[in-house]
C-alpha cells in the first residue's frame, strides 16, 4: 500500500534550523517528481519546493536561499533542510508525489521565541 510518512518537525526559535524527512513507499520512488507543501491553519496548501527525477529543483520565492530539497532514491526518502526559519514558516509540512492528490499526515513546524 502506497504511503507517505513525514517526520522531523518541532518547535524552533527564529533563525533556527530543522530537517524534515519523508518516507515514500509503494511507488518506484526514483521515477517520480516529489514535492513539499505546507498548510497554514487549515488554509490551502502552498508548494514549498519540488525535485524531479533528475534532481532538478524549484522553490517558492519565500523560501529561496533558506530551504533545500533533496532526495535519496535508494532509500525512498525525501528531505527538506530548513535554515533561517521565520515565524511565517509556521505550518504543517507535507510531502507528496508532484501532481498527485496523495498526502501523509504531515509534520508540524512551529517557529517562535
Amino acid at each position: 500500500q502506497a504511503q507517505l510518512v513525514e517526520s522531523g518537525g518541532g518547535l524552533v526559535q527564529p533563525g533556527g534550523s530543522l530537517r524534515l524527512s519523508c518516507s515514500a513507499s509503494g511507488i518506484t520512488f526514483a521515477l517520480h517528481p516529489m514535492a513539499w507543501y505546507r498548510q497554514f491553519d487549515g488554509k490551502q496548501r502552498e508548494l514549498v519546493a519540488s525535485i524531479d527525477e533528475n534532481g532538478d529543483t524549484n522553490y517558492a520565492d519565500s523560501v529561496k536561499g533558506r530551504f533545500t530539497i533533496s532526495r535519496d532514491n535508494a532509500k525512498g526518502m525525501l528531505y527538506l533542510q530548513m535554515n533561517g526559519l521565520k515565524p511565517d514558516d509556521t505550518a504543517v509540512y507535507c510531502c507528496t508525489r508532484l501532481g498527485w492528490n496523495w498526502w501523509g499526515q504531515g509534520t508540524q513546524v512551529t517557529v517562535s521565541s
